[in-house]
């Protein structure tokens, strides 16, 4: 069933109001998955703030046009997958690792901002640890020098405690 002018219309703003504030893209082909899996990567990008759709290649285009992602034009052959993310890394992991473990999606590739990326560089993008992990890294290198001043200023009353308790048993002795 094709889509009126004032659908597809309608299609090519909300795709452009969803890109606003994206940092990366990624088109992948899906022939051959089924529904159930198609849900469930759905559902794992949901999870991960990641926006999943399948949309025809030249609203897709058309949607594209006013963004950095432009570059990605080349890729929009066949039946594809588009998904978008604010965090790179996470969506680069959730494609991997379902290319891994359901061979039907094949990654075409993808853009980070105005960058055209093939699927090797998504690997290696998926390798690089993710939003949390970096946030808990730096969290505790800004820690470290607060809890190494606390624990030397606690050990000034600790030495303190230790020579008076050597010298009761040094009396009692």
């Amino acid at each position: 069933m094709s889509l009126k002018l004032a659908e597809k219309e309608q299609v090519v703003a909300a795709l452009q109001a969803k890109l606003e504030g994206m940092q990366a893209t990624v088109v992948a082909e899906y022939r051959g998955l089924t529904v159930a899996q198609m849900t469930e990567l759905r559902a794992a990008g949901r999870k991960q703030g990641v926006l999943i759709q399948v949309v025809k290649n030249s609203l897709l285009r058309r949607a594209l046009k006013d963004s950095p992602f432009l570059v990605m034009d080349p890729l929009l052959k066949g039946p594809l997958v588009f998904a978008a993310s604010a965090d790179p890394v996470a969506m680069a992991k959730l494609f991997t690792d379902f290319a891994k473990r359901n061979d039907k999606l094949i990654i075409t590739g993808g853009a980070l901002g105005s960058q055209l990326m093939d699927a090797q560089a998504l690997a290696q993008l998926s390798k690089m640890p993710s939003r949390e992990e970096l946030l808990a890294k730096l969290m505790g290198t800004m820690q470290a020098p607060i809890s190494t001043f606390v624990r030397t200023l606690n050990e000034v009353p600790g030495r303190f405690v230790r020579t008076l308790a050597a010298v009761r048993d040094q009396k009692a002795a």
